[in-house]
Parts: C-alpha cells; sequence; structure tokens
C-alpha cells in the first residue's frame, strides 16, 4: 500500500519526536522517583538543595546539548545529529538507573541532559524542514504531542512503583531504567527516514534533495509541479543565503531580522518556562501537598492531568493549521493566569487542616487539570512549532539552538528555585506566574507576527516588516495567497515564479 505524503510526512514526524518523548519521560518521572521513600532512604533523606539539583543538573546539561546541536546539526546532517544524541542520552540513562549516590545519580542527568539538549534543539528543525507548509504546524506539534505522551507514562509507571513496590530500590530504579529503550530505536532505525532535503541542498547534493522532496511530497514523482516549484524554491534561496551565510552565532544580532526573529525564539521559550508548567510538572508532591493531597493521591491526579494534557496536544495538533499561531499562544497565555490566580487564592484560603479544605482541594485539581490541557494545546507546542519555522536556512540550526538553550536555561531556574521558594514563601510564589502570564500575552499581542502556512522561504518578508505588528494581518495574509509580496517578483523569473505560485496553492 502506497503511503499519501501527508500521512509519510506525519510517520516521519513521529519517529523523530521519540526524541521529545524522552525528555517528556525524563521531566515527568523525576517528581514520583525524588518523593519515593526508598529513594529518599537511600539518599539519606536529601533537603530541598539536592533535591532541586537532581532535578536541575538535567536541564543544566541540556543548555550546552543544545548549543552543541546547532553546529553539529549543519556539519552532520540532521540524521546524524538525533543518532548522537540518543548514544549520550543513552549513557546517562545508564549511570541514573545504576547510581549508587547522589554524585552519581548528579552526573546521569547531566549526561542525559546533554543528549537531550541536542535532540530537541534537532528534533523540531528535522520537522520543519521535512514538512509541507499546509501541515507544517501539526508535524511540529508532535514535539509537544510525544513529550505528553513520555509525561503520562512516566506519571503512570511511577504511580504504579510506588504503589506496588515496598522497601527496594526497585520503586525508582525501574521507572528511570525504562527511559533508556526508546533511544536505542531512535538512534537505530534514523537512517531509514529521509535526510532533511533543505541541509542536502545547503551541502551541494542538489540530485538527493530532489529525490527526497519527491519522495516526501509525491511519492517519489521528481515532475511533480509542487516537488519542482520547493525544489527551485529553496536553489535560490540557499543560493543567495550562501552569499551572506552567518559563520557564527554572533551573526545572529547583526541584522535586524535575524535579531528579531532570534528575540521572538528566545522568549517563545523562556516565556513556556514562565507559565509555571515546570514546578508543577516537578514538584507536584510538594505543591497538592501545600492544600493536604498526599503524593500517593498526587501521582494518580497527575496521571489524569497528562492524560488531559494529551487531548490538549491532540486538539493542537488537528486545529493548530487552521486556527493560527498568534492568537492561540496569546489566548492560552491568559488563561494560564486565570488559573494561577485562582489556585493561589485556593492556597491562600484553604490551608491544610481547614474545615472546607476537601471542597478546595477539589478546585485546585480541577483547575491544574485546566491548566494543563490548557498549555498542552496552546503554548506547550507553539514554543517548538514557532521558533523551527520563523528562521530562514543560514540561521536554523543556530537559532533554534539558542532558542532551546534558554528553554532548558529557564527550566533549570525553575527547577532549582522552586522548592527552595515554596518551602520559604508558599503560595506566594505564584505571584510570579501570574504576572509572567499576563506580561506574556502582551509582548506576543505587540512583536509575534502570524505565520501559519507560509513557505520557510517567505519568513524573510514576514520579518522584513515593522516590529509592532498589531493591524498587520492584511500584509502576511498577501504572503499566504501568493507566495510574495505584490511587485516582488524578480522580472528576470516571472514566468517561472508565476508557475511555482500556483504550484504552492496545489494543496496535499
Amino acid at each position: 500500500m502506497v503511503l499519501s505524503p501527508s500521512v509519510y510526512q506525519v510517520l516521519v514526524g513521529v519517529f523523530a519526536s521519540m526524541g521529545a518523548f524522552m525528555l517528556g519521560y525524563d521531566l515527568g518521572v523525576i517528581a514520583g522517583v525524588v518523593a519515593s521513600p526508598t529513594f529518599i532512604d537511600e539518599f539519606n533523606e536529601p533537603n530541598a538543595v539536592h533535591t532541586g539539583l537532581v532535578v536541575s543538573l538535567f536541564t543544566v546539561g541540556c543548555v550546552p546539548g543544545a548549543a552543541f546541536a546547532g553546529p553539529f546539526g549543519d556539519y552532520l546532517g540532521r540524521r546524524a545529529t538525533l543518532a548522537l544524541g540518543s548514544v549520550v542520552f543513552l549513557i546517562g540513562g545508564a549511570i541514573q538507573t545504576a547510581a549508587m549516590s547522589l554524585s552519581y545519580l548528579y552526573g546521569g542527568r547531566f549526561v542525559a541532559g546533554l543528549g537531550t539538549g541536542i535532540l530537541v534543539m534537532a528534533v523540531p528543525l528535522y520537522q520543519a524542514e521535512l514538512a509541507h507548509p499546509n501541515i507544517r504546524g501539526r508535524i511540529n506539534a508532535l514535539v509537544q504531542f510525544m513529550l505528553g505522551i513520555g509525561s503520562f507514562l512516566a506519571a503512570w509507571i511511577t504511580y504504579g512503583t510506588l504503589l506496588n513496590i515496598d522497601g527496594s530500590n526497585a520503586q525508582w530504579r525501574i521507572p528511570l531504567g525504562i527511559q533508556n529503550a526508546p533511544t536505542v530505536f531512535l538512534a537505530t532505525l534514523i537512517w531509514f527516514f529521509p535526510e532533511s532535503p533543505r541541509w542536502l541542498m545547503d551541502k551541494g547534493r542538489e540530485e538527493d534533495a530532489l529525490h527526497t522532496l519527491a519522495r516526501l511530497h509525491a511519492n517519489g514523482n521528481t515532475s511533480d509541479a509542487f516537488v519542482q516549484a520547493e525544489f527551485e524554491e529553496i536553489r535560490l534561496s540557499i543560493q543567495m543565503e550562501h552569499e551572506y551565510e552567518a559563520k557564527s552565532y554572533i551573526e545572529l544580532f547583526q541584522s535586524k531580522t535575524s535579531f528579531k526573529r532570534l528575540l521572538i525564539g528566545v522568549a517563545l521559550q523562556a516565556s513556556g518556562q514562565m507559565t509555571g508548567v515546570s514546578a508543577i510538572q516537578y514538584y507536584s508532591p510538594t505543591i497538592f501537598g501545600q492544600i493536604g493531597i498526599s503524593t500517593i493521591d498526587t501521582l494518580k491526579y497527575q496521571g489524569i492531568s497528562n492524560l488531559l494534557a494529551l487531548f490538549g496536544e491532540a486538539c493542537c495538533f488537528l486545529f493548530i493549521d487552521k486556527l493560527g499561531r498568534r492568537w492561540v499562544l496569546i489566548g492560552g497565555n491568559l488563561v494560564h493566569m486565570v488559573c494561577f490566580l485562582i489556585a493561589t487564592i485556593l492556597l491562600a484560603k484553604f490551608p491544610p487542616g481547614s474545615a472546607e479544605n476537601e471542597s478546595a482541594q477539589w478546585a485546585f485539581i480541577a483547575f491544574t487539570w485546566i491548566y494543563n490541557y490548557t498549555f498542552s494545546a496552546t503554548v506547550g507546542p507553539l514554543s517548538w512549532i514557532i521558533p523551527a519555522e520563523i528562521f530562514d536556512t543560514r540561521t536554523r540550526a543556530k537559532g533554534v539552538s539558542i532558542s532551546t538553550m534558554t528553554t532548558f536555561a529557564f527550566n533549570t531556574m525553575i527547577g532549582q528555585v522552586t522548592p527552595i521558594a515554596m518551602e520559604r514563601i508558599g503560595y506566594r510564589y505564584y505571584f510570579l506566574f501570574i504576572i509572567c502570564n499576563f506580561t506574556n500575552a502582551l509582548f506576543f499581542w505587540l512583536f509575534l507576527p502570524e505565520t501559519t502556512r507560509l513557505p520557510l522561504e517567505k519568513m524573510n518578508e514576514v520579518f522584513a516588516g515593522p516590529w509592532i505588528v498589531v493591524g498587520s494581518s492584511k500584509r502576511v495574509k498577501a504572503l499566504r495567497e501568493v507566495g510574495v509580496e505584490d511587485g516582488e517578483l524578480e522580472k528576470k523569473h516571472d514566468g517561472e515564479e508565476a508557475e511555482h505560485v500556483h504550484a504552492r496553492k496545489v494543496s496535499l
């Protein structure tokens, strides 16, 4: 049976997203691990600082991993970078699983973070460069979807081992060990999938790039109108970019359009962490304990919450290319603000042991579920989708690398600060997230242009516009409909470009 191009691209995207699955699993598993009685006994009741290090050293490692992934992606290719990240993660996962002291655990977390940083930078880059513009948002939304599946499985596995294994280190070693299996599959099987046609073209392998485009978009037909149009557009774009190629990260700061895109990418990843998602994910037993919910019940409710998150991610996958990016992101941040506001009031008014505590607990759980669903349908996936599509070929690997480094830097900060902040100021810590969700929404309303269904080669024109984008929707709509602004067709390619524009309108 011959698969349709769109189905084939989705399958490639799902497989590549196993890198994100590992991130989601590792982030999700650690809350149950550090709360396990046998873990606490094994490591002599680690205090908040030690627990914070166990959590945050993983994301500390992700920062240099994402930095290395930029040059690796440009030099080795997207597939080899994914394989490299998988091998590094496997080494770190094995060290964590066999850890006999906190020092070993710290080292394993850091090395696994290196691998994850490489993977999570390379996955959306690879997906964006393979996907048709009409489904690119859906393909990149798979990053958050697979991340959510990883978190979902981690929550229920840690719940199961905590409930059924007593008095043995297997209570926390089994959840840590399971994360190693997917890396073997990804490192081995990625070689059976296509290389990025844009990377192939960038390396002068035009024939391979043409056949890869045909494989992705036309079941191998190299004469297909869309394939020919895409091939020529990529060729012309890369030819121009080579004349001004970014040879170092510094060059991202030297032009208005590159810096503007870098600022948007960094802001997206930083703001995603400042919604409060990592605080809830890492320290849910402590957070829920503030309103009197036990650790075992917390893991159960978080498992349900992660299931709701999968529905949110599925909704994003289905509708993001229809609803657009900008207003979905703004709306998601505003809903998060409301959820944290209500949760803060509940924690302040109904501490553990108060007369109406049970009702307050259920209200707290409900708004945590609403928050998690909304994050998974809006901010979570969009923080991966948008950075992967806004850069041009010459800056994409470096731009996505810096954006990804940012998410892990902020993730590390939240992971280290949260247990100390909750110990010292309690629910008042949530004021930070209420304010940040509001300022996130305001920032993106002012500065984020709509990029839905635009070819990657047209992002230069989108970001050449004014900094304040309020009221610029007509301009972007014109770019989407014809592929270029009125009057900007190069005269020497008039007939050729007109044919490309027509091919662009051919849907999958």
